[in-house]
């Protein structure tokens, strides 16, 4: 069997910056359903459509590819004053709206004088990123997973 539109594809895979180095790896396969269900980046799985198991890709992946052009307009400055009374910390995340209500997740990367920097893009927006994989196993969609528009079980997304 290839990968096809409404395969569930189970995959290993890495992500890499252009330094070689590893952001992030599997080591249990994960799956995800092929076929523009927007599960996984466009551009990967333009590469996987046709792979048997076994095959690897590795496809390199331009910002706007990836996770997105570094937009300036999503860091802020905010008093302490606007957060929760806690222990407030860099790395820490707090959910926001953009003006269309959409929800962002905003980093705090900073915190001085009353201040607070936050930052909605995601950590590696406008980076130029590695992604390769192996295919693991292929399986044809059913129903309910193309329904719900991802794969479910093992590795896919659990209701």
């Amino acid at each position: 069997m290839e990968v096809k539109m409404n395969s569930i594809v189970k995959m290993t895979y890495e992500l890499k910056d252009t330094d070689g180095n590893l952001l992030e790896s599997s080591n249990e396969p994960v799956a995800y359903l092929h076929g523009g269900y927007d599960n996984i980046f466009p551009k990967v799985e333009e590469a996987m459509h046709g792979k048997k198991v076994g095959e690897e890709i590795v496809v390199s992946l331009e910002p706007a590819d990836g996770f997105g052009i570094y937009d300036e307009n999503l860091v802020q400055i905010e008093p302490t004053t606007a957060f929760p009374e806690t222990d407030l910390k860099k790395g820490m995340q707090f959910e926001g709206e953009d003006d269309s209500g959409e929800v962002i997740i905003y980093t705090v990367t900073d915190i001085a004088d009353g201040k607070v920097i936050v930052d909605g893009n995601h950590p590696w927006a406008g980076q130029r990123l590695i992604f390769s994989a192996v295919v693991k196993e292929i399986r044809s969609a059913n129903e309910q997973e193309i329904e719900h528009k991802h794969a479910h079980g093992a590795g896919g997304q659990d209701h």
